[in-house]
């Protein structure tokens, strides 16, 4: 698991506190020292708990037990990180490093709480975030849902091949789109070729002309069953994902069709993880 940087964890800082915290410096408080423990107030799984550490070295504030790590199941009531140092500083690293952990942890829990559904209905089912990361927080939504047992469906443009429909509309016909690939796989020989589909008929030509995933967008449940029976029947190399409106309360219906993955952006909308904290001076 990665950790985000010093560099891009003091630009996080900067955003919020630009100059000073006005608050603190209006009170003219003096050589305090504090102590600052923030909890959650409900089972989440830890994400970024690395970044909140960094954060409180960044600020001068000492740990107590920094022995956590991401991806580790936490119960109602538990401390998440305790840190001391100065009363002005304490206020600072306070809510940068609540505001992590609330976001990271709810996506790894979202993330958590969805495998575990899909598992109990097909074990060999992945679970893939879409690159529908928030903007300029790429990184820290990657980590979050991979806390969670998630991966990354695609991390971005270059690395992976994935036709559209709107990559279709360039040929003549749908026959010369489906003869294309076998020269797209030429040109990318260590590359799998992924293409989207909406229809039984479609996704059925495409197996024909050798793609190697197919990316099932917002279809019935019905026509997904055969497509996958079809695959089993005759291309079993050829994976199956997912797509479209799959979250937490409908993925076990999608998984129990015997796909290989479910692809979702919902991960990252998932909200925020219910942490308090306790300040002692």
């Amino acid at each position: 698991m990665f950790t985000l940087t010093y560099h891009e964890l003091q630009a996080f800082i900067t955003d919020d506190i630009p100059y000073l915290d006005l608050t603190t410096h209006l009170q003219e408080i003096k050589g305090k020292q504090a102590k600052l423990s923030i909890y959650t107030r409900e089972d989440i799984i830890l994400s970024s708990i690395e970044e909140a550490y960094i954060i409180a070295k960044l600020f001068d504030c000492r740990i107590e037990n920094a022995t956590l790590q991401s991806g580790v199941k936490l119960l109602s009531g538990h401390v998440l990180i305790t840190i001391t140092g100065e009363y002005n500083a304490i206020h600072q690293a306070w809510r940068s490093i609540q505001i992590i952990l609330e976001y990271s942890c709810k996506m790894a829990t979202y993330a958590y709480e969805m495998l575990q559904a899909i598992r109990q209905v097909n074990p060999h089912c992945e679970l893939l975030a879409t690159r529908k990361s928030f903007p300029f927080a790429k990184r820290f939504c990657i980590k979050s849902i991979m806390a969670g047992g998630a991966l990354p469906h695609r991390l971005g443009l270059s690395e992976t091949i994935l036709l559209f429909d709107h990559h279709r509309k360039v040929y003549s016909d749908t026959q010369t789109f489906y003869d294309s690939l076998v020269l797209l796989k030429t040109k990318a020989p260590e590359k799998k070729i992924v293409v989207e589909s909406t229809t039984l008929d479609d996704a059925i030509m495409l197996m024909q002309h050798h793609a190697d995933v197919l990316q099932l967008d917002k279809m019935e449940l019905c026509d997904i069953q055969k497509i996958v029976e079809y695959r089993n029947a005759h291309y079993l190399s050829i994976k199956i994902l997912v797509a479209g409106g799959i979250e937490l309360h409908n993925a076990q219906q999608y998984a129990a069709l015997g796909i290989d993955a479910i692809v979702t952006s919902k991960l990252y909308s998932a909200g925020m993880a219910n942490l308090g904290s306790k300040l002692e001076v």
